[in-house]
C-alpha cells in the first residue's frame, strides 16, 4: 500500500478550501492526469462522484463515495474501479486572521500489481503536481494574498 501525506499553510479561509475540493465536477479543468469527474448521485452530506484518470498508457476509471463535513473536512473512501483499496482525508483548520491549514492523506492499493508497481514509483511525485494544482485553482479563484492578509488585513473578494 501506497501512503502520502501533506501539510500546508495557505491565506484563504476553510470555506473557500472546502469549496474549492468538494466542487469534484471541477478537477478537470484543473487537476494533472483528470481526464473526467462527475457526481452520480448526493444524499445529505454524501455523493458518489466517477472519475477517469489517464497517464501515458494508462487509463483507470473509478467511483468514490465522498463525505462532506463542512467546513472542516473531507473524507473519501474507495466504491468500485481497479483499487484493493483507496482512502484520502482533507482537514481544513483557521490558522490565523483568514489562513487555513490544509491536512491531506491519501493511501492506495491497486488490485493488479504491474499497475501498482508502474503507479507507484510516481506517486509521490504526482500527488505533489496535485496538491500544486488545487494551491494554484484557490490563488486564480481566490487571489494570491500576501502576509498582510494572513495579519488580518481584509482582502478583495
Amino acid at each position: 500500500m501506497i501512503t502520502y501525506r501533506e501539510e500546508k499553510t495557505l491565506p484563504y479561509a476553510p470555506e473557500q478550501m472546502f469549496d474549492l475540493v468538494a466542487a469534484v465536477e471541477r478537477y478537470p479543468e484543473f487537476l494533472p492526469w483528470c481526464i473526467a469527474a462527475r457526481v452520480r448521485r448526493r444524499e445529505g452530506n454524501v455523493m458518489w462522484a466517477d472519475m477517469v484518470i489517464g497517464f501515458k498508457v494508462f487509463r483507470e476509471s473509478f467511483t468514490s463515495r465522498v463525505e462532506l463535513h463542512r467546513p472542516d473536512a473531507i473524507d473519501v473512501s474507495y466504491a468500485n474501479g481497479p483499487f484493493k483499496r483507496l482512502i484520502n482525508h482533507w482537514r481544513f483548520l483557521p490558522d490565523g486572521a483568514e489562513g487555513c491549514r490544509i491536512q491531506f492523506h491519501v493511501e492506495f492499493e491497486f488490485r493488479s500489481r504491474v499497475l501498482q508497481a508502474a503507479i507507484g514509483a510516481l506517486f509521490h511525485e504526482a500527488t505533489r503536481r496535485m496538491i500544486a494544482a488545487f494551491e494554484g485553482r484557490a490563488a486564480r479563484l481566490y487571489g494570491k494574498a500576501g502576509p498582510a492578509d494572513l495579519a488580518g488585513e481584509p482582502r478583495p473578494r
